[in-house]
């Protein structure tokens, strides 16, 4: 299966976060989908189709590139580079023109050959200050 929730999370990346097709997550996650954040939890594919909407609409280059991908079972990891241009409003930030270019990880757990849940760390801080939004000092 590990082979398989591989290809999974390739192709929910490339077609759907980086191409924007967002038909392709009713082929991908699991009618009971959840996903969850430090700051949020979604609930089905409709869900996660209007945040990817939003997040698009605020970053339209909005490309996430798998840095690691490591699958076991029925999870699998996956650390990320995620950049983009802050073109339209995000989190009620005013577009700013910033790039940006953030890590995470996404530990994804899969149930019939779907994803089931997601669990995501982001790093929010180094987000919030390329958009100039937040400093250290």
């Amino acid at each position: 299966m590990s082979a398989s929730h591989k290809a999974v999370i390739h192709r929910f990346i490339d077609e759907a976060i980086n191409k924007g097709d967002l038909s392709v997550l009713d082929e991908l996650v699991h009618p009971d989908y959840v996903f969850r954040s430090p700051s949020q939890e979604l609930h089905g594919a409709e869900a996660l189709k209007a945040f990817f909407t939003g997040l698009r609409s605020a970053f339209p280059d909005l490309h996430l590139n798998i840095d690691e991908l490591v699958a076991e079972g029925d999870k699998t990891v996956s650390s990320f580079t995620l950049t983009g241009t802050h073109k339209a409003e995000f989190m009620g930030i005013p577009a700013t023109g910033n790039p940006i270019n953030i890590n995470g990880m996404v530990l994804s757990q899969f149930r019939e050959d779907k994803i089931r849940e997601e669990w995501e760390v982001l790093d929010q801080l180094g987000l919030m200050q390329q958009l100039g939004v937040a400093s250290l000092s």
